[in-house]
């Protein structure tokens, strides 16, 4: 029988959390008091932490069907809550849905009710459409930056959500940004606002660079004067992106791709390898401009700049977040036109440095994870004890439901892998790969 916590120190623990930040107080007891409540907090202060706590408190262990449902804007910031929530151990299922997902894995899943239910519009809408579960029982409803779920995209489904959910007594709303014009079908009525936004930390600077016609070149010298740090290029279009990789790969420059057309699990594997320093540059669309999961960004560059000032602002808050320092380039040509939301910016020339080596790191994926109660611990073993790496040439490790992944001095991936694949761990045999 499952043993459940609600207790906040015992999951601030779990979290490795000493206390809640006094934006997360004020949600805590703001969200237990109000039917509806608007939290707007910069990128980066623990806005999803902020609201699972209340969430976390009001859910009954009696009750054997979904109590709560997150609403998530992509599937990446779906996964990144669904993961706090296993990290927050209470005992309570959690469930994700998103589009490309299985929907035979979703079915199996809804097979034992999970008490909290997270999912992207469009995937929530197609399972209430097919009546895969019963919302009766759904009394919390969480948008988690809303101003990108309620745009008009996602509208329908977001009216066909709200109409299938009769017995809701809670609705909190979360964004980034200052746009609080809430759609009248959402039902907000009078509701209770906290606002950190005027928190952001001022540690962001603005610089342009103007370069000559060739932007890639432009780019390379760019870069070059950065040095070796973690930093996201932002482009609007995946054939740029597709461009400037094949530029970079030809440099020997390591980098992830990130934009809506690729496989979830490339999407995913990206993001690991960038925060496991595998890749210290990740190539992207505004998908990545919030809702992922990638800290210490120390810098990112607008290659292309996005056609709104809404999209430029969660750009920028990629960086500089909660007390870092980090700097947001916009690299221009010579006389360029410049959008109407573009403040005057001090223009900078970025010379010298040396050229960007390829990582010393490399990332292996492991057929084995949670569900087989393997652990860092374990991992660590694994490449030290039995491979016999030193401690300092095993990096991040990243455990999912049913895989790992670990990043490792690339100097020894190949007696890594001789000593390790097709291995056991916990009595799990396991299978060991460059991811």
């Amino acid at each position: 029988m499952a043993s459940f916590i609600k207790s906040p120190s015992e999951i601030l623990a779990k979290l490795g959390i000493e206390q809640l930040n006094p934006m997360q107080e004020e949600a805590l007891s703001v969200i237990a008091q109000n039917e509806g409540t608007i939290l707007l907090s910069p990128t980066g202060t623990g806005k999803t932490v902020a609201f699972l706590m209340p969430l976390i408190a009001s859910l009954s262990p009696e009750i054997e069907e979904i109590q709560a449902l997150i609403i998530a804007p992509t599937r990446e910031l779906a996964i990144q809550i669904e993961q706090v929530l296993r990290d927050m151990g209470t005992g309570y299922k959690t469930n994700v849905v998103y589009g490309g997902r299985s929907g035979s894995q979703d079915r199996r899943d809804f097979e034992t009710r999970p008490a909290i239910l997270v999912g992207t519009p469009g995937r929530i809408a197609d399972h209430l459409r097919r009546d895969a579960f019963d919302t009766s029982f759904i009394n919390m409803l969480v948008l988690d930056e809303f101003d990108k779920s309620l745009e008009i995209g996602f509208e329908s489904e977001m009216i066909e959500v709200l109409d299938a959910l009769p017995n809701l007594k809670k609705k909190v709303l979360t964004s980034a940004t200052q746009e609080i014009n809430v759609p009248a079908f959402v039902g907000l009525v009078k509701p209770a606002q906290i606002n950190y936004l005027h928190n952001a930390v001022p540690k962001l600077t603005v610089k342009q660079i103007i370069v000559g016609d060739d932007l890639l070149k432009g780019l390379a010298d760019s870069l070059k004067a950065i040095g070796s740090k973690p930093g996201i290029i932002f482009c609007n279009y995946k054939d740029t992106i597709n461009g400037i990789s094949d530029f970079l790969q030809a440099k020997g420059i390591s980098h992830g791709l990130f934009y809506g057309g690729l496989e979830q699990k490339d999407r995913e594997r990206a993001l690991i390898k960038f925060r496991n320093g595998t890749h210290q540059l990740l190539l992207a669309t505004d998908l990545a401009a919030r809702g992922i999961d990638v800290p210490e960004i120390k810098f990112i560059i607008h290659y292309e700049l996005p056609h709104r000032e809404q999209e430029f602002t969660h750009r920028n808050g990629r960086t500089a977040r909660m007390n870092s320092e980090g700097t947001a380039y916009v690299l221009t040509r010579k006389n360029a036109e410049m959008p109407d939301y573009m403040p005057e910016l001090e223009v900078v020339q970025l010379t010298g440095g040396k050229e960007l080596k390829p990582s010393e790191w490399c990332t292996l994926f492991i057929t084995g994870g949670k569900k087989d109660k393997i652990s860092k611990g374990d991992i660590a073993g694994l490449f030290i004890k039995q491979a016999g790496l030193q401690p300092y040439e095993v990096g991040h490790i990243e455990i999912k439901l049913d895989c790992t992944f670990v990043s490792i001095h690339r100097s020894q991936l190949t007696v890594a892998l001789s000593k390790t694949n097709n291995t056991r761990v916990k009595k799990k045999k396991i299978r060991v790969s460059e991811a």
